[in-house]
């Protein structure tokens, strides 16, 4: 999969509604959708598919639903994103058991962190894993060499410098909310 967002190294992280009809008119394949509500999810699954983009879903994110297996369920059921982002190891591997791309969310805030999430790692298996904050090349260098793994890096990215620094310390995309950095 590492081959995955060649044509596409940014990931547009839609945070409104708006957002994401915006994103819908560039050239953007993929996007993540950051937050969202219960009753606004078939709607907008059916903007994304008549647009013929891919929609990652932040599962941990959307309102109205708890983030368990249930409603991992459901939404790799009956809303069917293209992908899932969790923090949450049932809602990854629910995920994969639809068919859905996995993303491990993983904040890095210390070294015990990185520890406990290369346990995770080990359970989940997941198809991508998105470290927080994505402004550290040294420790999206040091996951990748250990996983194996393809990396997003998300969280704090805010320049085209840190986009860069993000890809040649081996991240394969970037996520941003930050909107300057989607052109």
């Amino acid at each position: 999969m590492s081959g995955f967002f060649v044509q596409q190294q940014i990931l547009p992280a839609a945070r409104t509604t708006k957002e994401l009809e915006r994103f819908l008119e560039t050239e953007y394949k993929y996007i993540v959708l950051l937050n969202s509500h219960v009753a606004q999810l078939r709607s907008l699954m059916r903007l994304v598919k008549a647009k013929k983009k891919l929609l990652f879903l932040h599962a941990d994110l959307v309102q109205g639903l708890k983030t368990d297996e249930f409603a991992a369920q459901f939404i790799a059921q009956e809303i069917r994103p293209y992908g899932l982002i969790s923090t949450r190891k049932n809602v990854v591997l629910t995920a994969k058991k639809h068919k859905l791309v996995a993303v491990q969310r993983l904040f890095l805030l210390d070294s015990q962190a990185l520890e406990s999430s290369y346990k995770l790692l080990e359970i989940t298996q997941p198809d991508f894993i998105e470290v927080l904050p994505g402004v550290m090349p040294h420790i999206i260098k040091e996951v990748y060499e250990h996983t194996k793994i393809p990396i997003i890096a998300g969280g704090l990215v805010r320049t085209r410098d840190e986009v860069d620094a993000a890809l040649s310390s081996g991240a394969v995309a970037v996520s941003t909310s930050k909107k300057e950095l989607w052109r």
